[in-house]
């Protein structure tokens, strides 16, 4: 025989007034609260319900900020950086090329010359 004894049941979802989200909200966007920090206070108990309110309430726009579990390892950041290091090389020899082009058609020398330094001459003072 199984006896079941009445328990307490947990709400799978669990409706929260309007007034109520923009309060938890607002509380949030000034920073006296994390989300997190949010849900334990007011028993919020999806993980995700606050910044669900966050994305459809919020005056801030929070759906283009970057998730923080999309963090970069090394390797794909440098990865990344070679990237935009080979980018910048190709724009300096581009624009190399140009100057150099633009020098032979008007026969001048668009680049910068450096004098050579000048020697310091000391002054006596009487």
């Amino acid at each position: 025989m199984e006896s079941q004894s009445p328990q307490r049941q947990k709400r799978s979802q669990r409706d929260y007034s309007l007034a109520f989200k923009l309060q938890v909200v607002a509380e949030v966007e000034k920073g006296e609260l994390t989300y997190k920090q949010a849900q334990k206070k007011y028993g919020i108990q999806g993980r995700s319900t606050v910044l669900v309110w966050m994305r459809k309430h919020s005056i801030l726009d929070w759906k283009e900020l970057p998730s923080m579990s999309q963090k970069n390892t090394p390797e794909q950041r440098i990865k990344e950086l070679e990237s935009l290091l080979s980018k910048e090389k190709e724009k300096v020899h581009v624009l190399n090329v140009a100057i150099d082009i633009a020098d032979e058609l008007l026969k001048t020398d668009i680049r910068k010359k450096y004098l050579p330094k000048q020697s310091k001459k000391q002054n006596p003072r009487s």
